[in-house]
């Protein structure tokens, strides 16, 4: 049998695939990436965690921006990208996804639990900086624009961020060795709607592509990656057509 060439000839031969996503994956969906032309950080200036404990008004604006951001998104649905990667799992070929995302898009479109690695946290939950509380955002945001209160944990009194990592925050250990367990064994890696410019999680699919497995990228604009030998197959175009396309194509085969 000859090796594989396009993207669904990839989707057929593979049996044990992990997605890599990024913000490219949900812009779709009314969603605002972070670092292109429009992006998020345009028009916000960075608060680092340390910030965040350390001045009250960037504590504030932090909570402010976030609560803003959970208006915009908490109705968004899933794009047909992500109904592609869960009808991957459906099909039994979906080893893990690794997304830089925090919107929870993924989630709603049905990938399981088991198989999600949210590398950058949830933008659905809170959590104290403490004790680790976790609670659905909802009721934290509408209390926050009621009252103008940065909340405080109900069990422990210490404070309450956005479920999110925030620059000058460490990625979780248990997020990280699952991600590293993930790239240990799969037969297939393919980065979707990311730039892979954002560290350390754009080094996850380079690290299977070194062992010598299948590395592609479907993405609009240019990537960090772009041109790396390690790169067996890269696709530049509208994700929204070409990955669901392919899926739905692999589907087909083995309806």
């Amino acid at each position: 049998m000859k090796d594989p060439e396009t993207l669904l000839e990839y989707l057929v031969a593979a049996e044990r695939i992990v997605l890599f996503t990024g913000a490219g994956i949900s812009t779709a969906a009314g969603i605002p990436d972070y670092r292109g032309p429009h992006g998020i950080r345009n028009s916000r200036p960075v608060i680092t965690v340390q910030e965040f404990f350390d001045q009250p008004e960037k504590r504030e604006q932090y909570w402010a921006e976030k609560a803003e951001d959970w208006q915009t998104w908490k109705d968004a649905e899933p794009t047909a990208a992500h109904r592609a990667i869960r009808t991957l799992e459906d099909l039994g070929k979906l080893h893990a996804v690794i997304t830089q995302n925090i919107d929870g898009l993924h989630r709603k479109a049905g990938t399981s639990e088991e198989r999600l690695i949210e590398l950058h946290g949830r933008a659905d939950q809170v959590m104290c900086v403490d004790c680790g509380y976790r609670a659905p955002c909802g009721p934290w945001y509408k209390g926050w624009m009621e009252t103008g209160k940065t909340p405080v944990c109900p069990e422990c009194d210490q404070f309450l961020k956005p479920g999110v990592i925030q620059f000058g925050e460490a990625l979780r250990e248990e997020d990280l060795t699952r991600a590293q367990t993930a790239m240990m064994d799969p037969d297939l890696v393919i980065a979707v709607g990311s730039t892979l410019s954002v560290h350390p999680a754009g080094t996850f699919p380079i690290m299977a592509a070194r062992a010598g497995i299948p590395y592609l990228i479907v993405n609009q604009g240019e990537t960090l990656h772009d041109g790396m030998p390690h790169v067996a197959l890269r696709l530049e175009g509208d994700l929204q057509e070409l990955f669901p396309e392919a899926v739905e194509g692999a589907a087909s085969m083995f309806g």
